[in-house]
Order: structure tokens, then C-alpha cells, then sequence
């Protein structure tokens, strides 16, 4: 038997796109430092992250296959907050915006991570984007470079 698994170093040559939306930039904002100091941390040059802002996380997929379909990028993270309100736009945009993430990746063969937060309340959120439940940018940044490490042996 033969295992496979990724690592978390060697990613120094790495070209990385990060995709965020601006909306909920409280959140949104944390999440992008937490990415950016796990991806600094774990050897990539920060010369070689690129951070594309969309206005919201319903927008995130378009400008993420676009920028995968570059060729520029070994990767790319996803970023952005949604919060639940009193409508059902919550549930649409979460969804709309998963589903096309997650083709992403399918679709250009460019490993892309979901870092799109869903929460009840903006203090959810908060805890999830540096506070108490650590910070979810850096989680799905480090969970890239692990991915990237996996697919490079296939």
C-alpha cells in the first residue's frame, strides 16, 4: 500500500490567487491576513499572492475561474463572509456560491479551496475570523498548499 499525503513545506515557487469579497470587510478583511500570513509562514513568497476583490461571495466563482483559466496560479483561495438575515438570500447566495466554487476546481483542473464563512450572527463570524475559533483565512490557506503538495504527486 501506498500513501499519499500533502505537506506543508517546499512551496516556495507557489503562485497563489486569492479571490475575497469586499462585502462584510469586517470579516472578510481578517480572513485575508489570516490567508496571507499562513501562506508567508508555510514559504510563499508574497510577491507571488495575487488578491482579486469582488463585491460579494455570489461572485466569488466567475472571477476565480477566470483567473484560474490565467494559468498564472498553482492555486487559489476563496474568501468571503455570509451572514444570515431574515430573508432567504442567505441560503441563495451560500449556495450559488459553493456550487460554483467547487466547479472551479473541477472545470480547470486548479486546485481552489472554499473559505466562504457562514454564520448566524456577525459575532459567529468574528470568532471564526480570528477570534476565539481561530482564524478559518489561514485554516483554508494552509489546507491549499497541503492539496497543492498532494496533487503535485499524482
Amino acid at each position: 500500500m501506498t500513501i499519499y499525503a500533502g505537506t506543508l513545506t517546499s512551496h516556495e515557487q507557489r503562485h497563489v490567487a486569492i479571490v475575497m469579497s469586499r462585502f462584510n470587510t469586517l470579516i472578510t478583511d481578517a480572513l485575508l491576513a489570516g490567508a496571507k500570513e499562513a501562506l508567508l509562514m508555510h514559504g510563499v513568497v508574497e510577491n507571488n499572492i495575487d488578491v482579486y476583490y469582488v463585491p460579494g461571495a455570489f461572485e466569488i466563482p466567475l472571477v476565480a475561474e477566470k483567473v484560474a483559466l490565467t494559468q498564472k496560479y498553482d492555486g487559489i483561495v476563496t474568501l468571503g463572509a455570509v451572514i444570515r438575515g431574515e430573508t432567504d438570500h442567505y441560503d441563495l447566495v451560500i449556495n450559488g456560491s459553493m456550487n460554483g466554487i467547487a466547479q472551479v476546481g473541477l472545470k480547470t483542473g486548479v486546485p481552489t479551496v472554499f473559505g466562504v464563512l457562514t454564520a448566524d450572527t456577525l459575532e459567529q463570524a468574528q470568532h471564526r475570523a480570528g477570534g476565539k475559533a481561530g482564524n478559518k483565512g489561514g485554516e483554508v490557506a494552509t489546507a491549499l498548499l497541503e492539496l497543492l503538495s498532494v496533487v503535485d504527486v499524482i
